[in-house]
């Protein structure tokens, strides 16, 4: 009987280790992210994430054999000290952290801004008051122009501050947001060298300061030509053969695979229709004079709608695409909602691509003071997701977003923060976060992979 009790406890003995050792191999190989181990919500605060993601790779670090152990814990430190000097993780480790980049979802971004630290005086923060082409309604209106860092030329105030686009820091903390928008094209507004518009200076010198961070996130640049003076066939050939000569072999730089496998530059032009047809012909038809199709140059141009009429201009000049920009339902035919499977169906009954134009509201006050009729109010985000949920109806390949960072017309989708100054008080985005429309821009983006998978069914 003493035995038969012996071998009794011998075998619950060896059973339990058994069990014990199923659990240690279990949890050596949970994943770092297994959903069950995630505290609630914590997806909706990146950097109490970042911090819990460190804590549970140092704590799995411990179970592993002691090479590994060691080597883990060395890699833990340095991203601690580099956090700590507010500096970013690195790439694989970004891979981890943030949401992947989509393709499909342009979004149009500026770098003309400017503060006395890097640049010696503010630019674009100080915009004029624009008066009223009408003598007799601009009378009625303030006249002037704004003075920074308190005082600037938007309705909302970005979270950085009146900052400078050839700041670094701020180049990458907008790839940051970007990316954790799940954005995957930055469309860059794009003057030729030694121009730029009437409030603004130069600024293709930033373009491979912002390929080389924009590379570093796994995002890709493409260029969005602005109406510069005298633009036209001539100097627009000129103005590919110079982006794609001095950026195209960098590894951000754009190319679309079209429907025939071949990968192509992509350029939005601005204001187009203020060119005529027979002139965009000459560069973009195979038989015109200036034609720069089937050149090393030849590339997918995308033109701006938006008049109705424009759809045959846009055709008839041999262009590849239309956009609609403007984030106003309504303001124009090309950006009213209930327009864009006409527009779809033209595109595709021509071979065009139509890329729809969505942003979170519109309000341009701060520099257009007689111009609230166009405002577009936010309404907490639902007017963003009504124009998604439109652009999703008619199955665009690409969607564009108007914008990341166009603060004089309030379409960002950048962090914006809460002031109030003596003279001002600035719009937010308040009950919700600073981020609230990167995280709404996340929200679509995989919202249209996952209704992208059913369209190609």
């Amino acid at each position: 009987m003493a035995r038969f009790r012996r071998r009794t406890c011998i075998i619950l003995l060896l059973f339990i280790l058994f069990i014990c050792s199923i659990m240690m191999a279990l949890k050596t190989l949970r994943p770092d992210r297994a959903g069950f181990g995630d505290p609630f919500g914590l997806g909706l605060l990146p950097e109490l994430q970042q911090r819990t993601v460190l804590l549970d790779n140092k704590q799995n670090s411990l179970n592993r054999v002691q090479g590994d152990t060691v080597t883990h814990i060395s890699n833990l430190r340095s991203i601690a000290v580099n956090t700590m000097k507010a500096s970013m993780p690195p790439v694989n480790k970004l891979e981890e952290e943030l949401s992947s980049p989509n393709y499909n979802f342009h979004i149009f971004y500026y770098s003309w801004f400017g503060n006395p630290q890097f640049d010696g005086k503010y630019i674009h923060w100080n915009h004029p008051l624009l008066p009223h082409w009408d003598p007799k309604i601009a009378n009625n209106y303030p006249k002037g122009r704004h003075s920074p860092p308190e005082d600037i030329g938007a309705n909302f105030y970005p979270e950085l501050g009146s900052y400078s686009s050839k700041d670094p820091s701020v180049i990458e903390a907008h790839m940051k947001q970007m990316r954790s928008a799940s954005t995957g094209v930055i469309v860059l507004s794009w003057y030729p060298p030694g121009m730029a518009d009437e409030n603004g200076e130069p600024t293709d010198d930033l373009v491979p300061v912002i390929l080389d961070y924009a590379h570093k996130y796994n995002l890709k640049v493409t260029f969005h030509i602005e109406p510069y003076k005298d633009r036209d066939d001539r100097s627009m050939y000129h103005n590919v053969k110079y982006i794609i000569d001095k950026y195209g072999g960098h590894p951000a730089f754009y190319r679309h695979k079209t429907s025939t496998g071949r990968f192509l530059p992509m350029f939005y032009v601005y204001d187009s229709y203020v060119t005529i047809p027979e002139i965009w012909a000459n560069l973009l038809t195979v038989s015109g004079s200036q034609t720069i199709r089937n050149t090393p140059y030849d590339a997918l141009f995308i033109a701006l709608l938006v008049e109705e009429r424009h759809k045959h201009d846009i055709h008839r000049s041999g262009f590849d695409g239309m956009y609609t920009y403007f984030a106003t339902n309504g303001f124009s035919y090309g950006s009213s909602h209930h327009n864009w499977a006409s527009l779809k169906a033209f595109c595709d009954s021509n071979n065009l691509m139509f890329i729809p134009s969505v942003g979170p509201g519109y309000i341009d006050t701060s520099i257009r003071p007689w111009n609230n009729h166009n405002t577009r109010n936010r309404v907490n985000g639902k007017y963003y997701e009504t124009a998604f949920s439109a652009a999703l109806l008619v199955r665009p390949e690409i969607i564009s977003i108007t914008s990341f960072n166009e603060w004089h017309e309030g379409t960002q989708i950048e962090k914006a923060v809460p002031k109030r100054t003596g003279q001002v008080v600035y719009l937010d985005y308040k009950p919700h976060k600073p981020n609230v429309y990167l995280e709404l821009t996340q929200k679509w983006s995989e919202k249209y992979r996952k209704e992208q998978e059913q369209w190609l069914m």
